[in-house]
């Protein structure tokens, strides 16, 4: 069997390949030390990256990506606490950022505002209002400036969500197509708030361990 992680700061993606059988799991990060498990590579902040084993990120998802995509696109990984984006035109690398900075705890920043209003991801819906946010700390204090002078949480959120949207749309340089790799795929605001300005593509959570298996063959 070979195994492949992608160890996020909250969450930790696995993918693991026997018999050409691929079985794709996600757990807490806080899990991974408890399972003691020996892997083919591995990518993410939460590992040792002087391990034989660790890939950069960002090759990760250019690998990954291109198992989905055609010759040229974007694709984007919001995580936790970063983002980047790699760009390919004719089958040949063209540009790639990485923000660990401005765009820190976007992902990790949502869950606990979720927890914390006691408001469910589905009740997050599109509003053309936005907040003009660089970073999930100024977001978070706007947010708690709206809802105690009476704005219902979830609007307040999913206006931080579109602030995050119009933001990676910025990161990126205006395209006309992002695909998004990473936990956002499965947020419907994030979604509907990005596809405001470009066509926008899901790509699901596991194409940085899928770059994996492929840079191990």
């Amino acid at each position: 069997m070979k195994i492949y992680i992608d160890a996020g700061t909250t969450w930790t993606k696995i993918l693991k390949i026997e018999n050409d059988i691929r079985d794709y799991s996600v757990i807490s990060t806080r899990q991974l030390k408890d399972l003691d498990l020996i892997y083919n590579k591995s990518t993410g902040h939460s590992l040792n990256k002087s391990k034989e084993t660790y890939e950069n990120e960002v090759v990760a998802l250019a690998y990954g990506a291109k198992k989905y995509l055609e010759d040229n696109f974007i694709a984007l990984d919001l995580g936790s606490r970063d983002i980047k984006y790699v760009q390919y035109q004719n089958k040949k690398f063209k540009d790639m950022d990485w923000n660990c900075s401005c765009a820190s705890a976007t992902g990790a920043t949502i869950e606990m505002l979720l927890k914390f209003y006691n408001v469910k991801i589905e009740d997050l819906k599109y509003t053309q209002e936005k907040y003009a946010i660089t970073c999930g700390i100024f977001g978070l204090e706007k947010i708690m400036d709206d809802v105690a002078m009476g704005l219902e949480p979830s609007i307040a959120i999913s206006k931080f969500i579109h602030g995050i949207a119009f933001n990676a749309y910025n990161f990126t340089k205006n395209p006309q197509k992002i695909c998004i790799s990473g936990g956002f795929c499965e947020n419907k605001c994030f979604l509907d708030s990005l596809n405001q300005y470009c066509e926008v593509v899901p790509l699901g959570r596991f194409v940085l361990v899928d770059g994996l298996a492929l840079m191990d063959n």
